[in-house]
């Protein structure tokens, strides 16, 4: 009998810079960019950029939780972001770039909730952790040319500069959980 799937939806800047780290890792059966926690219908892309929709940029995560579990997907987020920015991630400025973990479930919201608490008393940050906790609402999928972007466009200046180094770090901090 096939495993169900589950779903994670996070928000650490652009989200080309964490569609292309998350989609290394076995387990993970499918990355969908788009956009959560605002108030405006069915946003654009340009919407989301304007800062006026309250969106995030987000990935929606598929994955098998008998391969990867929620909490290994939270340690590739926080690996692959800076969560104590607020309302940016490095270039990127504006609430649409904040950091985010959208919940699926009461169990989701406690580890998210968990984690985030745990990176915080830790005190491995110069600053306090920003990430957001909150249930999903409603994702709305990026046009199609804004998924696996950085597969299609891997010579983007701005995937060189930003994308590139998060995938290699997540390749040397995870390589036995990632994919052959």
């Amino acid at each position: 009998m096939a495993t169900e799937t589950e779903r994670a939806t996070l928000a650490g800047g652009c989200f080309w810079c964490i569609e292309a780290p998350v989609e290394e890792f076995d387990g993970v059966l499918d990355v969908t960019s788009g956009y959560a926690g605002g108030h405006t219908e069915n946003p654009t892309y340009r919407e989301v950029c304007s800062g006026t929709t309250g969106h995030a940029e987000v990935v929606q995560i598929e994955y098998d939780p008998e391969r990867i579990a929620y909490e290994d997907l939270l340690d590739v987020f926080f690996t692959v972001h800076d969560p104590t920015q607020l309302n940016r991630q490095g270039p990127d400025v504006g609430s649409q770039y904040r950091s985010a973990i959208f919940t699926h479930s009461d169990d989701q919201q406690e580890k998210a909730a968990a984690y985030v608490d745990a990176l915080d008393a830790e005190g491995g940050y110069d600053d306090d952790v920003v990430t957001e906790v909150e249930p999903l609402d409603t994702f709305y999928e990026a046009s199609e040319e804004h998924q696996n972007y950085y597969e299609k466009n891997p010579d983007d200046a701005y995937c060189s500069i930003h994308a590139q180094p998060k995938i290699e770090k997540v390749r040397e901090k995870f390589a036995e959980k990632l994919a052959a």
